[in-house]
């Protein structure tokens, strides 16, 4: 088995006649945690889009667990085993809680369900509520946990942390270095909080016109502020 889970290679990438992804490369490895940084417009969450096949590429290729997933539709990428978490928090509002759950379980028993609850007690205690009853950091929480339970090895993560409280932002991370431990699912992370996401991760990459221009073990990066003032333009709290 490769040492990387996920390979990018010169992917290009772009919308009409814009291209957004330049010639972008990026490895990870089985259970790394990799955050993935950059100012406004850079293509981080084009990159995940492109991941999952929700735009096509122009050059380029992506492997994932070695094989060559650049042409598949992302249903046939999801079946391999990548889930992906979107900005818009993708739940279905008018289904209660449990509803949306059952909606992610694919071929799996009910009594998987439990483990979505086990990760995220707060969802089981509102498994009866409807997706418009719920916090912003819930209807995160249910995001996530129903991507979860088609056990992707890989999960990308969109801006997870965006519009919420700092105490729901660090119940949210917790939550997920949980899910990362127990499960051993390898993560990206696209973050505009930026000392959160590499408090959590484990890599970093920063990314700038759609390829990555610094990489660095993320507890380094977080000291950076040379770099971070630089690339990302802030630095971290």
């Amino acid at each position: 088995m490769s040492n990387e889970i996920l390979q990018l290679s010169s992917v290009v990438a772009g919308y009409g006649p814009t291209t957004v992804l330049d010639h972008l490369s990026l490895a990870l490895g089985h259970k790394e945690r990799l955050a993935m940084i950059g100012r406004n417009g850079v293509g981080k969450t084009t990159a995940l889009r492109a991941i999952m096949g929700l735009i096509p590429l122009r050059e380029g290729k992506i492997l994932f667990q070695g094989e060559d997933i650049s042409k598949l539709s992302p249903h046939e990428r999801a079946l391999r085993g990548l889930g992906y978490v979107p900005q818009t928090r993708d739940i279905f509002p008018s289904l209660t809680v449990e509803e949306n759950l059952l909606a992610g379980l694919k071929q799996r028993p009910r009594s998987a369900l439990d483990d979505a609850y086990a990760l995220f007690p707060r969802l089981a205690e509102r498994r009866r509520n409807g997706g418009t009853q719920l916090s912003g950091g819930e209807q995160q929480m249910l995001s996530v946990a129903r991507a979860l339970l088609g056990q992707p090895s890989l999960i990308l993560l969109d801006e997870p942390l965006e519009g919420l409280a700092p105490l729901i932002r660090l119940e949210l991370l917790k939550t997920f270095r949980t899910m990362a431990d127990e499960t051993g699912i390898a993560v990206i992370i696209v973050e505009q909080q930026v000392d959160e996401a590499l408090g959590y991760a484990s890599r970093a990459v920063i990314l700038d016109h759609g390829t990555v221009v610094h990489e660095a073990q993320a507890s380094v990066l977080l000291k950076d502020s040379e770099t971070l003032e630089r690339w990302v333009g802030m630095a971290v709290h």
